[in-house]
């Protein structure tokens, strides 16, 4: 009981805590998820064929998509 007094002040730095790591989860899962990478290389791609990026452009773009992609396949 009193460690739970004692402890009191500090409960909201513990939820902010907390909620910054479920933004933190959040985040990487939306930014490492295979739909959404799978998206953004399609668009590369039509960038491509639009001519609104060079080559060199699109070939950074997707292996950097490619290389989030395998992350989140570890």
């Amino acid at each position: 009981m009193v460690s739970g007094l004692l402890g009191l002040p500090l409960a909201p730095v513990r939820g902010v805590l907390w909620l910054a790591q479920q933004i933190q989860e959040q985040a990487e899962e939306q930014y490492y998820d295979p739909a959404r990478i799978r998206a953004e290389l399609e668009a590369v791609d039509e960038a491509r064929r639009s001519g609104a990026l060079s080559e060199q452009e699109c070939v950074e773009r997707e292996n950097e998509l490619l290389q989030r992609l395998m992350v989140r396949r570890t």
